[in-house]
């Protein structure tokens, strides 16, 4: 398959490989459910690489050189490390620098929140999150005060203090391996996993979305997030390059 892709005119449509490769979408999407039926957790890192690549330098499969970070030392080690959220940006900066990265990119403050609303699915590390449930830095010694009394203990269990900081917890309680809208109802509920995901409830700009993505709205529209994110910077006419080799430039 192609690296970078180069369209004629704006942007990137189902079928463009329709003459020169016919069977080019059937074979990506037969391959991925094909992995995905063997082990569920590449679906939050392909989501996740798609996001690093396209905020990044413009959608350009630039996450799919070797020079990318393959900490486990197999080729797909890449999506490994792209499931956790942690390790991706974008999804740990505050609402208003999100707010403003997504708008940089003509994405406006629904499509933020429906993107973040990927979490949905993965996992995280305890030791990317456990600061809120004992040493909360704006409350001193005790917890972050956005999340569910109930849920701190819960948590802390899962995550002692001193305990493995790379155990994995997953982001969406109760529905971890589920696309749907729980990720927002657990937001509303006092029940985000990473700071970040939780100031979506409780800053006033985001949370009518929060609310509204937690109804039946959130899988059409974070198919239309989605598409216009794939849309940003990709190359078109005579700019870039499709590769011989995915993994490397030609």
């Amino acid at each position: 398959m192609v690296g970078t892709t180069m369209v004629e005119g704006q942007g990137t449509r189902v079928g463009f490989y329709a003459t020169t490769c016919r069977r080019a979408e059937s074979i990506v999407r037969a391959t991925v459910q094909s992995h995905f039926t063997s082990d569920s957790s590449i679906a939050p890192g392909l989501l996740r690489m798609h996001f690093h690549d396209c905020f990044v330098n413009g959608c350009d499969a630039s996450t799919n050189g070797l020079s990318w970070p393959v900490p486990t030392g197999r080729r797909d080690g890449r999506v490994s490390l792209a499931s956790d959220a942690s390790n991706l940006p974008g999804f740990t900066d505050s609402v208003d620098v999100q707010k403003q990265k997504f708008a940089a990119f003509g994405l406006n403050t629904l499509d933020l929140v429906t993107l973040v609303g990927g979490h949905t699915i993965g996992t995280t590390a305890c030791q990317f999150f456990r600061y809120r449930l004992y040493n909360f830095t704006t409350t001193g010694n005790g917890a972050d005060p956005s999340i569910n009394p109930a849920f701190v203990s819960q948590l802390q269990t899962l995550c002692p203090q001193n305990g493995d900081g790379s155990r994995r917890i997953a982001l969406d309680t109760g529905s971890q391996n589920r696309f749907d809208s729980s990720f927002f109802a657990n937001l509303r509920s006092g029940r985000g996993i990473l700071e970040s995901d939780q100031k979506l409830w409780t800053d006033a700009t985001t949370r009518t979305f929060v609310q509204r993505l937690a109804g039946f709205t959130f899988g059409p529209q974070f198919g239309r997030s989605m598409v216009k994110m794939s849309n940003i910077g990709v190359k078109t006419g005579t700019n870039g390059e499709i590769r011989r080799v995915c993994s490397a430039i030609n």
